[in-house]
């Protein structure tokens, strides 16, 4: 009853022109408090994946690999954990903005090229390029969620180089 009253008042035809985007937002909505819960809980566990990581680092023979492994696990789970509190398109979105574009792109493919060394290639040194290169483009990408601060580095980096 409820399909034939839906089809006689139009609202059928408005449904079937929403979107796959419009239809995810809908069906993934949390209350603030589960997306705050869930923001820490990755959060935390992307920090302990990096922490520990970087305590494999000093094990003899192994200690270069799960390091490898658990800080680039632990950055994807910090990563995620905004997605949380912004939604997953809209921060798509804004991971995809002009302004943060270039920082997106360096991150996801040092990320992938850090694990790509380690396990393909298996060249350490390269990996732990990479990893520098993760660092660098995460500290990048966050700080463009401030305003005017990445300005403000690279105003002061041209004064240091004169």
């Amino acid at each position: 009853m409820d399909k034939l009253k839906s089809v006689l008042s139009g609202e059928e035809s408005r449904n079937e022109s929403r979107n796959i985007i419009q239809t995810v937002e809908e069906a993934s909505s949390l209350s603030w408090a589960t997306r705050i819960k869930g923001f820490i809980v990755c959060f935390v566990i992307g920090a302990g994946c990096t922490i520990l990581g970087v305590c494999m680092l000093f094990l003899p023979r192994i200690g270069l690999t799960l390091f490898i492994v658990l800080y680039t696990f632990g950055n994807i789970c910090s990563l995620g954990s905004t997605m949380f509190l912004m939604g997953p398109v809209k921060q798509l979105k804004r991971m995809c903005d002009k302004t943060r574009a270039l920082a997106t792109t360096i991150m996801i493919t040092c990320l992938v090229l850090t694990l790509c060394a380690a396990f393909w290639w298996k060249n350490f040194g390269l990996a732990l390029l990479f990893v520098i290169l993760q660092v660098l483009s995460f500290i990048w990408y966050s700080l463009s969620y401030i305003p005017c601060v990445r300005e403000a580095i690279l105003k002061l980096v041209s004064v240091c180089i004169k």
